[in-house]
C-alpha cells in the first residue's frame, strides 16, 4: 500500500496516489512500492513501513503483515517500535530547553541532579549534559535496572547509578551508552517538573501534531501495532514470546512508539530548521561533529553531534539514527543538502539486509549518495602484527580476551550469565579493524566489527557494538 502526503497553502496534509511530482523531481511511487514489497520478501522480513521525505512532501509505502500468527497486514499508519531512535527525541528535548534558557549543555549532571553519583566519584562530578548527548561521558551503556511502572522509575534508575562504572575515563572517547540518555530524561523531569513522557508530548510531539507517537505500551494499543519477531536468517521468523521486555526507565533511550509518516515528519523538522520547535542555530549545532567514530561500521557511524549520528557519504554529509527492540529494527537517513528523509520500519528477519539494499537504491535515486559495501573481510587482506593487540579488555560486564585471530566475548559482573561466552574469528580488514564471525546474527549481515584504536589518554581498546573496552593486561 502506498500513500503520498504533502502539504497545501494552508500547512495541512493531503493525500494523492500515483506519481507524485515536487520541485521537479518525479518520485515514482508504484516502482517503490514494489521494490519494497520484493525485498521485503527477499530478506523474509514480515513487515515493513517507508516513508520518504522529498522537497518537503512526505510519501508513506507499507508491505507485509504486523503479525506471522494473525495475518494482520501491515500499513502505513501501523506503530513500530523504535528502539535507540528514541534518544534523538529526547535529544531534541533537552535541545529544547537550552533553546528555553532552561539548561545548560555544560552543566554538570551533578548540578542539576544533587546526589547524582557512579562508581567513580570524581568522574561523575565531571560529566556534562554535552557529554550524555554526544555519548562520551564514559559511562556503561549496558545498566539494564527495572525500576518499576511508576512516574518515579527514572529518579529511582538514577538513584541505582551509585554503582555504574565507566567504560572509559569521562571525555577520553566515544562510548556508546543507553545509561547517559535515561540519565538525559531525568534531567529533563526535573527541569520540567513533568515525566519525561509528559514533557516530551508537551515540548515536542504536540507542538509538531506528531498525533502517532507515543512511549508507553497502554497508549500503542489504540492502534495497528507491529509485533516483534524473532528467528535465523533464510527463512521469515516467528513471532517473539514477548512485544518488549524493557522497563519503563529504559524510555529515554529505547522506547518511542510511531508510525513512519510520524517519524518521517519528526525528520522534516529538523530539515526544515527546527520550524517553532527548535531554533535554526540549535537545529544547526545538533548535526556539528562533536567526536569522531573509529566504529564506523556497527551502525554506519561516522561521527556523533548533539543526539544525532553523522554520516558521510564520499563528501556529502547526513545524518540519523538506528534502532533495535526485541526483533523490530529502525533506521532513519537525512540528507540536507538534498532535502531528503529517509525511514524504514521493521519487525524482523534480515532487517539490514533489507536497509542495504532498499537505500542504497533510494539515496542513489534521491541524493545521489552512494552508501558503503556491506562489511566484511578485505578481499585482499592485509598483513597484521597481532603483538600489540593481543590481551585482555575489560568494561562493566565484559571481558575480551584477545588472541592471534580469535576473540572470546565474556559477560562477567552483574552480566555474568546472561549469555554464553562467544568465540569469534577475526578476518581483517585493515590492521586495526577485522570482521567477527561466529557470533550469530549481528547488527552487521554476517559479520561483527571488532576496531582496536587509542583514547586521547592514551589508552588502547576495542571496540565491540560502539563500546570501548579498555585494555588492562
Amino acid at each position: 500500500m502506498t500513500k503520498n502526503l504533502s502539504a497545501d497553502a494552508n500547512g495541512n496534509r493531503k493525500a494523492e496516489e500515483g506519481v507524485a511530482q515536487s520541485r521537479g523531481r518525479v518520485l515514482d511511487s508504484q516502482h517503490w512500492q514494489g521494490r519494497l514489497d520484493e525485498l521485503r520478501a527477499a530478506h523474509h522480513v514480515p513487515g515493513a513501513a517507508l516513508a520518504l521525505v522529498v522537497d518537503d512532501q512526505i510519501h508513506e509505502f507499507a508491505s507485509g503483515v504486523l503479525h506471522m500468527g494473525t495475518g494482520v497486514e501491515a500499513t502505513a499508519d501501523s506503530v513500530f517500535q523504535l528502539g535507540s531512535v528514541a534518544k534523538i527525541y529526547t535529544a531534541t528535548l533537552i535541545m529544547r530547553l537550552v533553546d528555553t534558557g532552561e539548561l545548560d549543555l555544560d552543566a554538570t549532571v551533578s548540578d542539576i541532579l544533587p546526589g547524582f553519583a557512579v562508581a567513580d566519584a570524581e568522574a561523575g562530578k565531571m560529566i556534562t549534559v554535552r557529554q550524555l548527548l554526544t555519548h562520551t561521558s564514559g559511562l556503561s551503556g549496558d545498566f539494564h535496572y527495572d525500576s518499576g511502572r511508576g512516574d518515579d522509575c527514572l529518579a529511582r534508575y538514577v538513584e541505582a547509578c551509585t554503582d555504574l562504572k565507566l567504560d572509559c575515563p569521562n571525555g577520553s572517547g566515544l562510548s556508546y551508552s543507553g545509561s547517559g540518555y535515561i540519565i538525559l530524561g531525568r534531567i529533563a523531569e526535573v527541569i520540567t517538573g513533568l515525566t519525561w513522557d509528559q514533557a516530551l508530548r508537551e515540548r515536542v510531539l504536540t507542538p509538531l501534531g506528531l498525533e502517532h507517537t507515543m512511549t508507553l505500551p497502554e497508549e500503542a494499543l489504540r492502534f495497528r501495532v507491529a509485533m516483534s519477531h524473532l528467528g535465523g536468517a533464510g527463512a521469515y521468523p516467528e513471532p517473539a514470546p514477548v512485544w518488549d521486555f524493557q522497563s519503563r526507565a529504559a524510555a529515554p533511550a529505547a522506547r518511542v512508539l510511531a508510525t513512519v509518516g510520524d517519524l518521517a515528519r519528526f525528520a522534516r523538522t529538523h530539515l526544515r530548521g527546527g520550524e517553532e520547535n527548535l531554533s535554526p542555530q540549535t537545529v544547526a549545532a545538533m548535526q556539528q561533529r562533536a567526536v569522531d567514530s573509529p566504529d564506523k561500521w556497527t551502525i554506519s557511524a561516522d561521527g556523533w553531534g548533539l543526539g544525532w549520528t553523522l554520516y558521510d557519504w564520499n563528501g556529502t554529509p547526513g545524518y540519523g539514527h538506528d534502532g533495535s527492540a526485541v526483533g523490530q529494527f529502525s533506521y532513519l537517513r537525512v540528507v540536507p543538502g538534498a532535502g531528503v528523509a529517509i525511514a524504514l520500519l521493521t519487525n524482523g528477519g534480515s532487517t539490514r539486509q533489507l536497509y542495504n539494499d532498499l537505500f542504497g537504491e533510494l539515496l542513489a535515486e534521491l541524493a545521489e549518495v552512494r552508501m558503503p559495501e556491506p562489511f566484511g573481510p578485505a578481499a585482499q587482506p592485509p598483513v597484521v602484527d597481532w603483538t600489540p593487540l593481543i590481551g585482555t579488555y575489560r568494561r562493566e560486564g565484559v571481558k575480551l580476551t584477545v588472541t592471534e585471530g580469535r576473540l572470546l566475548y565474556e559477560f562477567v559482573d552483574g552480566m555474568a550469565g546472561i549469555s554464553p561466552a562467544l568465540d569469534v574469528e577475526l578476518a581483517p580488514v585493515t590492521a586495526a579493524v577485522f570482521a567477527g564471525s561466529g557470533a550469530g546474527p549481528s547488527f552487521n549481515d554476517d559479520y561483527m566489527p571488532v576496531v582496536f584504536s587509542t583514547l586521547s589518554d592514551g589508552t588502547a581498546c576495542v571496540y565491540v557494538g560502539m563500546r570501548a573496552t579498555p585494555k588492562i593486561a
